[in-house]
């Protein structure tokens, strides 16, 4: 899901899902479609790209940045009442979340969204944030021991801000 959400780099302004056969290409890349499936049209595209955009808004979100959080719930209840998830176990016992049948987009979103329905279950989803620095807003893990952490890289994003910070108070 994280790498899902970094498709699009703000900062460089560069996108991975930009047109059908970049999203094709990416979403052969991960194991979210198989060879020989037809090319997306620009509607699976646009889905695609909505989804990504909802989910970036739910971690920032996370990150205690202001967000469309009813506009993001919508989008993505919608995309996980066409992806269906199938619940099955795998040869230890474990249960496996699994698409059903479905187009290509609608396979690809039921695992992604299985990913935030694991993260959010395992407790680890409130860890999962989207950088402050507005020119960024890159998907990242927080490691911080208390959860604080608000930027993507230190060295970068936070330094931008504290910069930004000192240079208003000076």
């Amino acid at each position: 899901m994280q790498l899902f959400v970094n498709t699009r780099d703000v900062d460089e302004r560069t996108d991975e899902l930009a047109d059908s056969g970049a999203a094709s290409a990416w979403l052969g890349a991960h194991g979210l479609a198989g060879a020989g499936e037809r090319p997306l049209r620009r509607p699976d595209v646009e889905r695609l790209l909505e989804v990504r955009e909802a989910l970036r808004e739910l971690l920032l979100a996370n990150n205690g940045e202001p967000a469309t959080l009813e506009r993001a719930r919508h989008v993505v209840n919608r995309a996980a009442s066409r992806a269906a998830l199938v619940v099955s176990l795998d040869h230890d016992g474990r249960v496996l979340l699994q698409p059903a049948a479905g187009t290509t987009v609608d396979r690809a979103l039921a695992v992604i969204l299985g990913d935030v329905y694991t993260a959010m279950h395992e407790g680890t989803w409130p860890r999962l944030k989207a950088c402050r620095e507005g020119t960024c807003q890159w998907a990242f893990y927080d490691h911080s021991k208390n959860r604080s952490g608000a930027w993507c890289s230190m060295a970068v994003c936070g330094n931008r801000a504290k910069a930004r910070t000192f240079r208003l108070r000076h």
